[in-house]
């Protein structure tokens, strides 16, 4: 295994920009997430690192060597693509063998590799089989299976999971995550979801319009992101958003009949806001129901999600349209008054669309 480094990479299709100067690295046995809404880049980043599209600029380099002008074949790195792609004609050994024959590996070395790639992914009792005779969650893990064969320095995933059904979806992350911690394998993960990406992502880079918005641990995309595409993206239900203005002293933040005191809150006291227009971002899980007295928001009950493990009430004040998670045993209907505030330094405060406070 090997760390990556990638530097000023971008990418255009004509006059058309992809990826716009993106620079990371991946430590030597991390698993970091490339996240992000569909059309900002996540596959291309993916391709370009491994030589199946060719960067208008970049220094990539794979264990402290440089590999970008290396051809595919040369990197080393494994690709794991979004649909199964097995050899409907071969069975579970055979397409695990496959490219190992390729290479010209003797045969008990591909014996014993494809055995130890079985023991990992759970195999062992299938090998015989086509991948027509096993379930999807059984042929999702053939895929993987084929690149941890081959022990490449990088292994580089497109949505592996996106074409299983939810329940799958949800057993196969915590495989995937089991399977990093056995192998201990450098991987660079691409997906739009985002419960896939804190589930098993040590590092996440959050991607949009072919920039890179926020890298850092899943703790800090969740609580303190860096401005209001990641709190907007990462989190469900979204971050509430208040549009608002912060008054003369930089201590009340008014947004028609929401007002809020941030006395302590804001940097500085919040005088170099004095006056502004400020957004201040609130999560549902956040918000708990207050008396009238100590309100900053007063809305109608709307809806009245119940999930059995989670209620969200939907409320409106004024213009604005907030959601709020509220303990299952809370009793609320609809046209209900509900009064609520949060805890100051659970507040996510935003000038020009970036983050000014410190959070938690």
């Amino acid at each position: 295994m090997a760390g990556l480094e990638v530097r000023g990479l971008s990418k255009s299709f004509g006059v058309t920009p992809i990826l716009q100067e993106i620079s990371f690295d991946v430590a030597e046995g991390e698993f970091c997430v490339l996240l992000g809404p569909s059309g900002c880049g996540k596959t291309t980043l993916l391709r370009l690192v491994a030589g199946l599209e060719e960067p208008s600029t970049a220094a990539i380099s794979i264990g402290g060597k440089r590999i970008d002008q290396l051809p595919p074949r040369e990197r080393d790195v494994a690709f794991v693509f979004q649909s199964y792609a097995l050899y409907p004609h071969m069975n579970v050994f055979e397409n695990l063998a496959f490219s190992l024959r390729l290479r010209g590996f003797p045969k008990e070395e591909i014996q014993a590799k494809v055995t130890e790639a079985a023991r990992l992914l759970d195999l062992e009792a299938h090998l015989e089989r086509k991948p027509q005779e096993l379930s999807g969650g059984q042929r999702q893990r053939v895929a993987p299976g084929r690149a941890i064969v081959r022990q490449p320095k990088i292994f580089l995933f497109d949505e592996p999971l996106s074409n299983l059904d939810a329940t799958l979806r949800a057993s196969m992350r915590i495989e995937l995550a089991r399977l990093h911690r056995r192998l201990h394998g450098t991987i660079l993960y691409v997906t739009h979801d985002q419960a896939e990406a804190m589930t098993l992502g040590e590092k996440i880079m959050v991607l949009d319009e072919g920039r890179l918005q926020q890298m850092g641990a899943p703790s800090a995309i969740y609580h303190k992101p860096a401005n209001t595409f990641v709190a907007r993206f990462v989190g469900s239900p979204q971050m509430n958003f208040i549009e608002g203005k912060l008054d003369e002293k930089g201590m009340i933040f008014r947004a028609g009949e929401c007002q809020i005191d941030l006395s302590g809150v804001l940097p500085g006291h919040g005088t170099e806001y004095s006056g502004k227009e400020l957004t201040v971002g609130i999560r549902p899980e956040d918000f708990h129901p207050t008396g009238p007295d100590g309100a900053w928001v007063r809305g109608e009950v709307e809806i009245v999600e119940d999930l059995g493990s989670d209620k969200f009430v939907h409320i409106r004040s004024g213009k604005v349209k907030l959601v709020a998670r509220m303990a299952t045993d809370v009793r609320l209907n609809r046209g209900e008054i509900l009064c609520l505030a949060a805890e100051p330094n659970r507040l996510h405060l935003f000038y020009d669309g970036k983050r000014v406070n410190e959070g938690l």
